[in-house]
């Protein structure tokens, strides 16, 4: 697939099995340019490389113990690009760490599991139909 039509994917986790883990999986897939990310700081200083979607882990104090936390850091994306669509991924299973993803204005939020990329597959894939959608509106709508 041409580089200019695949998704640019930020993962962060300090969790570094499972970060590699998912950037293997993300790279099968041909449709993605994947850049990890051990830290949430890492993540920031590189938002100029203007990625598409970031999935971003709650926790990221597994290597520096006064890192930025998954919260801090998708409130610093947020306010730098807002438009940039964040998915929280987390080992927590709890219903109150979602809904504060949520109102963090992360877009989506997934659990740690054996089924989280296909899950995270199907969040990315709904967000670039969406994106088409509403392109193909626009255009639509500004030849009327």
């Amino acid at each position: 697939m041409n580089e200019e039509h695949k998704i640019k994917l930020f993962l962060v986790d300090d969790d570094a099995l499972f970060l590699k883990s998912l950037e293997i999986l993300f790279l099968e897939n041909a449709d993605f340019i994947v850049e990890t990310f051990s830290t949430g700081e890492l993540c920031i200083a590189n938002l100029k490389g203007n990625p598409d979607v970031i999935i971003l882990d709650y926790h990221l104090d597994g290597i520096i113990a006064n890192a930025m936390n998954g919260i801090e850091t998708l409130d610093k994306i947020k306010e730098i690009n807002k438009k940039i669509p964040v998915i929280m991924l987390s080992s927590q299973d709890k219903i109150d760490v979602a809904v504060n993803c949520i109102h963090h204005k992360a877009l989506d939020y997934v659990v740690k599991s054996e089924t989280a990329f296909i899950r995270l597959q199907q969040i990315i894939s709904t967000i670039f139909k969406y994106q088409k959608m509403e392109k193909e509106l626009n255009w639509y709508m500004d030849r009327m």
